[in-house]
């Protein structure tokens, strides 16, 4: 089987079972001269049972337009403020305190995230996270 000829690849954060050919997809997509409404139905089909959270999904375009593409788990901040119910983070962070996290619930979203990070280690995972919350004005307990 002949490998394919890669051009590049394309990252949208889009809101799962939600997309439409509108701003971003249908920039992205269109300047690579890729059939917009065939990723939209496939992302929305692939996404339909995580409606309501923001997923990446990651494009590889290849030379003869035609593409394939990835999903991945929700960013670190959705996770924390789902697990929180906080509608957004704190403005000042720092200064202004927008809830708190406990150990466990880091450990939660650092093993759930595992797969999505450049690590192995759950202890980095969960400094990862950490890092996200606190510039999110999230506190550890």
């Amino acid at each position: 089987m002949a490998v394919k000829k890669i051009k590049t690849t394309i990252t949208l954060q889009l809101k799962a079972g939600e997309a439409t050919a509108a701003p971003p997809v249908g920039p992205a997509l269109g300047q690579h001269g890729l059939p917009i409404m065939e990723f939209v139905k496939a992302y929305n089909e692939k996404t339909a049972k995580l409606k309501g959270d923001i997923i990446p999904a990651v494009i590889t375009v290849y030379v003869d337009r035609t593409f394939s593409f990835i999903t991945k788990l929700p960013p670190v901040s959705a996770m924390i403020k789902k697990m929180l119910k906080l509608d957004k983070g704190g403005g000042k962070a720092g200064r202004e305190v927008a809830g708190k996290l406990t150990k466990e619930q880091l450990t939660q979203i650092a093993t759930d995230k595992l797969a999505d990070l450049n690590t192995d280690s759950v202890e980095a995972a969960e400094k990862v996270v950490a890092g996200t919350a606190r510039s999110m004005g999230i506190q550890i307990e």
